[in-house]
């Protein structure tokens, strides 16, 4: 073996460490925390404040080739939002979030059911923005491929459903199980009408692929510390180690009778 593969082979098993260090002081760290308000059923949004801070993200190199191509209905700059909720709606949640991201699943779990009520009742829209920073930090592609099957669902019009469905199967960081479209069109069979032969052309051949590349750019040139970013009214509600689902109904909901 070459002196440059094993020097590649040591820095993938040190990198790979790492990664499992920072899980294991994330996990203590979320244990501590529902342990400390499981009288109230509380998930602070700073739970795995740890996960968070490692994932700045890099660019892994992996860039799509081929035109930007857009899901339906995406707005914002660029168009790299997919909206949710009425375009009435008096309060704005911007997130952005990485389907292979521990930390956005834990926002997720806690905060879903919420955010559905919200959205429902039209107090809430929210625009959520995609990234890839798991693929950078730890190689692969499931990043990029779920999302790229999340932008095919937006066409559709199962976006919503869809994106939960990923984020309750999520696999283990490590593991890049959502680079295989096979997993991906296994879970799409969850949905409801999703699972048609024009949805899983749109997940084989990768067309949105450059549109989720363009908006991991957007991400890293947007000065965040990591994912899942939350801004409520472009103010970062994530950072706000008090927030719980309870206070950002509150929020919502004072917003909306003015």
């Amino acid at each position: 073996m070459s002196e440059k593969n094993r020097e590649g082979k040591r820095t993938a098993r040190e990198r790979l460490a790492v990664e499992r260090e920072r899980q294991k002081a994330a996990d203590k760290r979320r244990r501590a925390l529902i342990v400390g308000a499981s009288v109230v059923c509380v998930l602070g949004l700073a739970a795995v404040v740890g996960v968070v801070a490692a994932n700045a993200g890099m660019d892994d190199g992996s860039e799509s080739s081929g035109p930007v191509v857009g899901p339906s209905g995406a707005q914002g700059k660029d168009g790299l939002a997919i909206p949710v909720g009425k375009e009435s709606a008096k309060s704005t949640l911007t997130v952005w979030e990485d389907f292979r991201c521990p930390a956005c699943k834990s926002f997720e779990d806690a905060y879903r059911s919420t955010i559905h009520e919200l959205t429902d009742s039209g107090k809430l829209k929210v625009q959520y923005h995609l990234a890839t920073i798991i693929d950078g930090n730890m190689g692969g592609t499931g990043s990029r491929n779920a999302a790229n099957a999340a932008a095919c669902a937006q066409d559709v019009g199962k976006f919503v459903p869809y994106h939960d469905v990923l984020y309750r199967n999520q696999p283990p960081e490590i593991e890049d199980a959502f680079a295989k479209n096979s997993k991906l069109l296994e879970l799409a069979a969850k949905v409801d009408g999703l699972d048609t032969p024009a949805f899983r052309k749109c997940v084989e051949d990768g067309t949105h692929n450059s549109w989720v590349d363009k908006s991991n750019k957007a991400f890293q040139k947007g000065g965040f510390s990591g994912t899942p970013t939350v801004l409520l009214n472009d103010k970062n509600i994530y950072q706000d180690q008090t927030m719980t689902p309870a206070k950002l109904k509150q929020m919502v909901e004072a917003a909306a009778k003015g």
